[in-house]
């Protein structure tokens, strides 16, 4: 009984660990922001500033660089729930929280404060 009980357990903690990688494979590549929906007022030249400028690079051991609002340089990333939620954090450590949307070629980034979407570069 136990035998069987621990079997289930690792199988399913198997599929969980499948699942998340899949989804973290195809975060780990580099991506453009092609569109900013503002939630909060932005100006016009902060939102264009977001479009020229904005990239975010993912590596496999959980480092992200690129630019979003200002430049991360040495961030890192967690991506949980099943890839539906991913949190950027800055070289300071603070959080960037966002429900995630990843397909091989879009990802899109929802926060509090805007939502954005990346095309794969």
């Amino acid at each position: 009984m136990k035998k069987s009980k621990l079997l289930i357990f690792g199988i399913t903690l198997l599929a969980v660990v499948m699942i998340s990688c899949s989804d973290r494979n195809k975060l780990v590549n580099s991506w453009k922001i092609t569109a900013v929906e503002a939630k909060i007022p932005l100006s016009d030249s902060a939102k264009a500033v977001i479009l020229q400028e904005g990239n975010l690079t993912f590596t496999k051991d959980g480092h992200v660089t690129g630019y979003l609002q200002r430049e991360i340089t040495d961030g890192t990333y967690a991506l949980t729930k099943g890839g539906k939620s991913l949190v950027i954090k800055d070289e300071t450590g603070t959080p960037y929280p966002c429900v995630s949307t990843i397909t091989n070629d879009e990802l899109i980034l929802d926060s509090k404060e805007m939502k954005l979407t990346l095309k794969k570069i």
